[in-house]
């Protein structure tokens, strides 16, 4: 039987993935505030991985905490490093919080896994646990990022991709399309930039990831897919659609 092109189109598409990690920045969840969390947004976030977890995808999540740090950037001004950086995990751990809130609400079967012991609200990171929770179909949340000062969340994405053995790692960004060849806020002509390795990156100092985090996923060969956090852009993703842009490393090993 042969269908129609309106019926083609109708047809629910097929995740490509079957383990991913979605990275979030802190500023996503913040919506049009200067800082902290905004319900609605938090929402909207929470129905698209959902939707995509519907899908059969095991789905794991980092979230930054740039939209509550904004706001106590002044006493963190002068800080300790350590100290600052251990305010910051805390930070991820409120928005871990609100959105294993939203994601409940929603009937979704979630687990916080913290790299900092709060056992009164968030299970302690241990890796097979994790794996365990994933191949249950409930959505992990990491918080407190590596559990170590000097490290990011980008870093903490990247080191959780790989020990869960996630195939990619998809950074939803706010407000920015993609990759640029400068930061197009300061530059609107920067060059989009649809595909690159983790090297080029490295060496021409992109704003993808930090180098650490970059390094690991380079060594990997773990792809990384940077995209606007906009309606439906984690599910065209997740659906192969090519969205935003692609960084990755070719493995010689793959091939063979």
């Amino acid at each position: 039987m042969t269908l129609s092109s309106e019926e083609v189109a109708s047809q629910p598409a097929h995740a490509v993935f079957r383990r991913v990690l979605l990275k979030l920045s802190g500023e996503s969840l913040m919506g049009d505030k200067e800082y902290g969390l905004d319900r609605e947004r938090i929402d909207a976030v929470a129905g698209e991985i959902i939707d995509v977890q519907q899908q059969g995808v095991e789905l794991a999540i980092v979230v930054g905490a740039g939209n509550i740090y904004r706001g106590m950037a002044a006493a963190a001004e002068g800080m300790d490093r350590a100290t600052a950086d251990y305010a910051g995990m805390l930070a991820t751990l409120l928005n871990a919080l609100a959105l294993q809130d939203a994601l409940e609400r929603r009937g979704a079967h979630t687990r916080v896994l913290s790299a900092i012991q709060v056992s009164e609200v968030a299970e302690p990171y241990i890796r097979r646990r994790a794996i365990r929770h994933l191949e249950k179909q409930r959505i992990v949340i990491f918080a407190a990022g590596t559990g170590n000062p000097f490290f990011t969340t980008d870093t903490a994405a990247a080191l959780r991709a790989l020990e869960i053995n996630a195939e990619a790692i998809l950074m939803a960004k706010h407000a920015v399309q993609g990759v640029y060849g400068d930061d197009p806020r300061l530059d609107p002509n920067a060059e989009f930039l649809p595909e690159l390795t983790h090297l080029e990156a490295i060496e021409r100092g992109l704003k993808v990831m930090d180098t650490t985090a970059l390094s690991l996923c380079m060594d990997n060969h773990l792809p990384i897919y940077v995209f606007a956090l906009a309606d439906g852009n984690i599910r065209r993703v997740v659906d192969g659609e090519r969205v935003g842009t692609i960084v990755s490393t070719p493995n010689p090993g793959a091939a063979r």
